[in-house]
């Protein structure tokens, strides 16, 4: 499909307000990037607080998060704007990635019980994420020989199991988020149920300005409840920093190549969970998700991943991914426009360099944010569905999607059941979405196919 017939095709679809080539309006822009900003926040500074947690760098977690934000910005942009061959083209949000944490840790920890400092652990995770991340972009430059591998029964799998594994992030957050004293109280359940019910109520109507806002205006509205029912707290704003500057390699580089062999085969099938996201965000764009033109856009995208993932060793994060809650951002607002991706990235790299810029976000209630996340998360598995019935499912398709989805969930349902297995197999096993994905291509490999599907 060529680019006029590619506009052709998005301008037909009733669910685009803005699409891949439109300018919306500064005022729209802001808008939209403003609602990117809300689903992302909370999954790009996670991940650092959950490793700087539990590897006891408390002194270095602000700096860290806001590297963090700064690098996601970097990122976005790139993801958006591209840069000769690197760079999808789409509002790819880029955001640091769950799936290397339990692989993270493994290092952090094996640095710290030989004796290492705060230092020598962050140079050592720097180190194996800088050399893993050309794995990706080595990946990347075979998408066209992979063909077999990135289909729509693998990609709608993976896409399938982020959406079903982020609702278990969603539900947590609309019952009070980890660890809360209150989890699953009335207040905290009641006031999600009614940011998720504003949310849904403004993308029904037909006028685009309440669609565009509706996810924003469901966040302010349960903030400010809760604020007056006496549950947002402005302190953490006090010990701020003002300014945060970015330095390379801060704590060194450092390598250890049995701490990188787990890193080195999560971002290989990190590489199937990029297609799977660029693939749903082809999909809500109204953009083909077969040919030529989307195999550019996945090979494109996946390089990025890749040496985004490079950047962000290199100014002391952690891996960067595409995130898949953003594409709900997309189809639920109808703002497909890649200039809105700019405006994302510009406000991450703000909020980066403005520690006090994301405190701000931080106040936000989690039964708030679970609210919002609950239904595009959904979404997302929505997303996947609907690229799995795009063909016909006969009973091969039908036993690897049985199979893939079958394990994939169970990990996520009983992660337990890999205690027994050597710690590099379970670290990698671990993600619902990786597992998922690994099963789908090998039994796609495997299994064989009939004569006139190998034609097609």
């Amino acid at each position: 499909m060529s680019q006029h017939e590619e506009r052709i095709s998005q301008k037909a679809s009733s669910e685009i307000l803005f699409a891949l080539d439109d300018v919306p309006s500064v005022k729209h822009s802001i808008t939209a990037a403003m609602q990117h900003i809300l689903a992302c926040f909370v999954g790009i500074i996670t991940p650092t607080l959950i490793i700087g947690s539990a590897l006891g760098l408390a002194s270095e977690i602000p700096y860290l998060i806001s590297m963090a934000l700064f690098v996601s910005g970097i990122a976005t942009f790139i993801q958006a704007k591209t840069i000769g061959p690197i760079g999808c083209g789409l509002i790819a949000v880029q955001g640091t990635s769950f799936a290397f944490i339990s692989a993270l840790l493994i290092a952090g920890f094996s640095v710290k019980n030989a004796g290492g400092s705060k230092e020598e652990i962050l140079a050592t995770l720097y180190g194996i994420c800088l050399a893993g991340a050309f794995i990706e972009i080595i990946v990347s430059q075979f998408v066209e020989k992979i063909r077999r591998i990135i289909t729509p029964l693998t990609t709608g799998i993976v896409i399938t199991t982020i959406g079903i594994s982020l609702i278990k992030v969603g539900m947590t957050d609309l019952g009070g988020g980890y660890g809360s004293e209150n989890f699953g109280q009335s207040d905290n359940i009641l006031l999600g149920i009614f940011v998720l019910v504003i949310i849904v109520a403004m993308n029904v109507s037909n006028n685009p300005w309440v669609r565009l806002s509706g996810i924003m205006v469901g966040m302010i509205l349960g903030t400010l409840i809760a604020y007056f029912l006496g549950s947002v707290s402005f302190e953490s704003l006090n010990s701020q920093a003002l300014f945060s500057i970015p330095i390379p390699f801060k704590y060194g580089i450092d390598f250890d190549i049995n701490l990188f062999i787990p890193i080195a085969l999560i971002y290989f099938l990190t590489a199937l969970e990029t297609s799977g996201d660029l693939t749903a965000n082809s999909l809500f764009c109204g953009l083909p998700i077969k040919g030529p033109s989307y195999l550019k856009r996945i090979k494109s995208g996946i390089l990025a991943d890749g040496i985004n993932s490079a950047i962000a060793a290199i100014f002391n994060t952690f891996p960067n991914t595409t995130f898949g809650q953003n594409n709900a951002v997309i189809q639920m607002t109808g703002v497909a426009s890649r200039h809105v991706g700019l405006y994302v990235a510009g406000i991450l790299i703000l909020l980066g360099l403005f520690p006090m810029l994301g405190a701000l976000l931080q106040v936000i209630p989690k039964s708030v944010l679970g609210g919002a996340t609950l239904v595009m998360f959904a979404t997302i598995a929505v997303g996947g569905i609907k690229i799995l019935a795009s063909e016909p499912i006969d009973r091969r398709k039908s036993l690897i999607i049985a199979t893939s989805l079958g394990s994939g969930l169970g990990v996520l349902m009983v992660p337990d059941v890999l205690q027994g297995l050597p710690d590099y197999v379970s670290n990698i096993l671990s993600s619902s979405v990786t597992t998922a994905g690994f099963i789908a291509i090998l039994m796609s490999l495997l299994l064989p196919e009939h004569k006139k599907e190998i034609n097609d």
